[in-house]
């Protein structure tokens, strides 16, 4: 008994298609009108980011896409590419007909060594922020146990807390520090933006 050949596996049209780094540069120095939308928060879109991006933090897209053109292709970045990648299936679930995201994110942008630019005394970055934030919460509970044994826990919470955002590659305390003042001021626009890299 003869088997029909298998056909390969359509491809799932729901999965966004990931452009390389160079291959955006490319697209963009011959002029296409792409949309580049940058669904990080304010505080690192100021910090650093795509010249010609327009910054549209995650938790806000689904209720300001109408900001966007519909005719025009639509490439989602962040810094790693896991946020561009729900952002990319959130717009192509709600109809945008082409939507992609840059693959790797900005890290692998910068690493190509392709022109980023930031925001004039634009705020520390906010995984730096983070850093700092922990570590005085952790001396804040070590220093504090010699006077009150149980304030050692707070050193463990904010341990469990950094190795759990490590796992899940998402981080509570960057999101609460966003929203912190000095970072809604760049949030505001505030600071004129320069060039920090170019393509060599």
């Amino acid at each position: 008994m003869q088997t029909m050949p298998q056909s390969p596996p359509a491809a799932n049209p729901k999965l966004p298609a990931a452009l390389p780094p160079d291959e955006l540069y490319r697209r963009l120095l011959a002029g296409e009108r792409l949309q580049l939308v940058d669904v990080r928060e304010a505080v690192e879109f100021a910090g650093l980011r795509i010249g010609l991006a327009d910054l549209l933090p995650l938790a806000e897209l689904e209720q300001r896409a109408g900001e966007l053109e519909r005719d025009r292709p639509i490439v989602c970045i962040c810094r790693s590419g896991q946020r561009s990648n729900v952002a990319a299936r959130k717009l192509a679930a709600l109809g945008f007909p082409a939507v992609s995201q840059l693959q790797g994110g900005l890290i692998a942008w910068e690493q190509a060594g392709l022109p980023l630019e930031r925001v004039a005394q634009a705020p520390w970055a906010l995984d730096r922020q983070v850093r700092l934030a922990a570590g005085l919460l952790v001396l804040l509970g070590l220093g504090g146990a010699i006077f009150w044994p149980p304030a050692r826990a707070l050193a463990w919470f904010v341990g469990g807390g950094l190795t759990f955002s490590a796992i899940a590659d998402w981080c509570g305390m960057g999101l609460l520090l966003a929203k912190a003042p000095w970072n809604q001021r760049a949030a505001n626009g505030q600071g004129n933006a320069c060039a920090v890299k170019r393509q060599p």
